[in-house]
């Protein structure tokens, strides 16, 4: 199930060769599946920590396979409506978003 336009892309080392952008992005797992819906104002700084630290010991982004990404000025509002969209169509939160509380106005 891909939430974004953007192709799919293989998550490698060279994904900290993104813009310092704000974004939003999802991460998924080897079936596919979302396991995180992330937003940043810096996407580079973002993915190349993530790289650099293999998620920072969180497990369950560790079953990162692949990932979307999408440049957008206000991210945190996108993430937002991102994971209200999902859980409507699923009943669930992706995995890793689980601890996140979704506000809703």
């Amino acid at each position: 199930m891909e939430l974004l336009e953007d192709k799919m892309r293989v998550w490698t080392n060279s994904a900290k060769f993104v813009k310092p952008n704000p974004g939003v992005y999802v991460l998924y797992n080897r079936s596919k599946d979302p396991i995180y819906i992330g937003e940043t104002n810096n996407l580079e700084e973002t993915f190349g920590k993530y790289v650099d630290t293999e998620f920072e010991g969180n497990e369950c982004k560790q079953k990162t396979s692949s990932y979307q990404r999408v440049f957008v000025e206000n991210p945190k509002e996108f993430q937002l409506q991102l994971i209200e969209d999902y859980k409507n169509q699923t009943g669930n939160l992706p995995s890793c978003n689980s601890e996140i509380k979704v506000e809703t106005h």
